[in-house]
């Protein structure tokens, strides 16, 4: 049936309806027997009644609408439309009137109303019931067995969306719910079999074949608990996004998909102050070192789209200067970008680079991260993540930028690494500076971020992909996971809230057990661990710790106006060493070997140990 043909059909039955509905009002008004002078009345006056109600159902689009898929959205409407059209016949009624009176009984406008809604609803309403029986009658038996988990909203549209796109294809064996009011209910004529403990049982009972995680509200630790009761079956499981991927509440099978290690991480989702954010880099010159990195690129992508004046993209790595210069330059076009191939060991180019462009917010994420790396070239650590970091904050200070964010580690706490303690002396250095400086510098820790160069997870997936064996150096490690957009997001918040001094620390949710990080990322790949990929404990590499701290003994926690972040309470500081050492570094004297990297860390952190046996490459 064509478009025009449809709405003719409709609209004339709804002629029809809207007749009967006026017509059975008078009958009941008058138990049956109406009065000559009434009668006469609704012929006279049907016709433009009619019209009136049709040009109210068309306005409010009750033409423009599957009548097959209605549901209470489209009753709202009607009642909409029904109302509409009620208020405009009785105003035209009110205009005929003859002597003081009504052409028709008051009560009759009223009955008519109720019974326009239950003929045009019921009307539309039939069409639905009418097109779930026929899917019903033409279901081919049998079907792949699927069980829902989550019986709310989200988990009732995920069935909905199933049965209209997969008729036969899927059989919605049940609903799993953890709310005891919900238990042995039907919906949708699916019934709630149990509650997440009982999924095992269910998957074995009905051969379940897919598992469909329809929560999107629920914190990441739920869901973690939920997936590793999921692993024990044989199930395929898959998730629908978190409600900010959802569009007005609409669901579409497209959006259920493989479940992520993202997904099981134990935190809510981050929420940022945008107006506070804007405001300090809005229309300001901003400078972000290491500008190729996994955080450094998110944080140039995020910058972006709060209208920075310009933005300036240092890095050592052409390359990478270049990935992120011509993304940018897609997705920003009219954004003023300066792409600097420059090292931050080399002062005298950090200088002119600030001298030329004056930048007014600085992002120092530049530095050597891979702890086994600089446990063999510790002199490396030092030039690069202590003399590189005071030569952008020397510039900072120098030509007066507003503010300086360094981005640290959780293991600059307590560190049993180089990279660690270079990280922890690195802050130390912008506390010294903020003492005597205009510029507010600031630090922000965090622990791994997902997905980050030579971070566990890729290191994970390309083992799995080559058939294994995944490799993790100690059965007990645990450690702390962000994803890399959510742990830029708080940087960036960080660094709108600082004064100057502080070293915010994110929460960065529940530890990771890394062996079971591993047989989840197996899992998720569709293997068996310890079955189709071997898991092979390794050995603890050098600087590497059991699990990892984002606060000192001393430095204990105060809480911000941001839940997810927190400020250290400052530590007293050893202005004499650090004036010496920093006047040292600007004179080039810097450590050249193990020993005397050892030397020149134990000044800052006397109690810092460091590994016997050293990576030899």
């Amino acid at each position: 049936m064509n478009r025009v043909v449809r709405k003719i059909t409709l609209m004339t039955t709804d002629a029809i309806l809207i007749n009967a509905a006026l017509y059975g009002a008078l009958l009941i008004r008058f138990d049956g027997a109406v009065p000559a002078q009434y009668l006469q009345s609704f012929y006279d006056f049907a016709l433009i009644f009619t019209i009136v109600r049709l040009l109210c159902f068309y306005i409010f689009g009750l033409y423009n609408r599957l009548w097959q898929y209605a549901s209470i959205g489209e009753l709202v409407n009607i009642i909409s439309a029904v109302t509409a059209g009620t208020a405009l016949n009785v105003t035209l009624a009110y205009f005929f009137m003859e002597g003081g009176r009504f052409p028709l009984p008051r009560g009759v406008f009223v009955l008519s109303w109720m019974f326009n809604i239950i003929l045009i609803g019921g009307s539309r309403l039939a069409w639905r019931l009418f097109r779930d029986y026929a899917l019903m009658l033409n279901k081919p038996r049998g079907g792949k067995p699927v069980l829902i988990v989550g019986a709310g909203d989200a988990g009732v549209l995920v069935a909905k969306e199933l049965k209209s796109h997969y008729n036969g294809r899927i059989n919605i064996v049940g609903f799993v719910d953890d709310d005891l009011a919900k238990q042995k209910l039907k919906i949708l004529n699916v019934p709630v079999l149990g509650d997440r403990n009982s999924i095992p049982h269910l998957v074995e009972q009905y051969s379940i074949q897919e598992i469909i995680i329809a929560i999107p509200s629920a914190e990441g630790k739920v869901v973690r608990e939920i997936f590793t009761i999921c692993q024990e079956t044989k199930a395929e499981v898959k998730i629908l996004p978190g409600m900010y991927e959802l569009i007005d509440g609409k669901v579409t099978v497209n959006q259920i998909r493989e479940v992520q290690v993202e997904d099981l991480l134990g935190r809510d989702p981050v929420k940022v102050d945008l107006e506070g954010i804007s405001k300090y880099l809005e229309d300001q010159v901003v400078l972000v070192t290491g500008a190729g990195g996994s955080i450094g690129s998110e944080l140039c992508r995020q910058i972006a789209s709060f209208g920075p004046k310009k933005l300036l993209l240092l890095d050592n790595c052409e390359n990478n200067v270049y990935d992120i210069e011509l993304e940018l330059k897609n997705t920003n076009p009219h954004l003023k970008l300066y792409p600097l191939v420059k090292d931050i060991r080399d002062n005298k180019a950090i200088e002119e680079v600030f001298r030329k462009l004056k930048p007014q917010v600085v992002f120092h994420a530049a530095a050597h991260k891979h702890v086994p790396l600089m446990e063999a070239n510790p002199e490396e650590a030092i030039k690069n993540n202590v003399m590189g970091t005071y030569n952008v904050a020397r510039s900072a200070d120098l030509f007066n930028a507003k503010k300086f964010v360094l981005i640290s580690t959780d293991k600059a706490v307590n560190p049993t690494s180089i990279m660690g303690a270079t990280k922890r002396i690195a802050e130390m250095v912008i506390q010294y500076l903020d003492k005597y400086s205009s510029t507010n510098f600031v630090a922000v820790r965090f622990g791994n971020v997902l997905g980050s160069r030579g971070s566990v997870v890729p290191l994970f997936k390309k083992q799995i992909a080559s058939g294994g064996p995944v490799t993790v150096t100690h059965p007990d490690m645990v450690r702390y996971f962000m994803t890399i957009p959510e742990a830029v997001q708080l940087v960036i918040q960080a660094g709108a809230m600082g004064k100057g001094g502080e070293i915010f620390v994110l929460d960065m949710g529940e530890p990771v057990k890394i062996m079971d990080l591993a047989k989840s990322l197996i899992k998720l790949s569709g293997f068996e661990p310890g079955k189709d990929i071997e898991i092979v404990i390794t050995g603890m590499r050098p600087g590497e710790k059991l699990y990892e701290e984002l606060l000192t003994a001393e430095e204990g926690v105060n809480a911000t106006t941001h839940k997810r972040i927190f400020v250290a309470r400052p530590n007293n500081l050893n202005h004499q060493l650090i004036e010496e050492v920093l006047r040292r570094i600007t004179e080039g004297k810097l450590p050249k070997n193990q020993q005397e990297t050892e030397r020149f860390i134990k000044q800052f952190l006397p109690d810092f140990r460091v590994w016997e046996k050293r990576l030899t490459g």
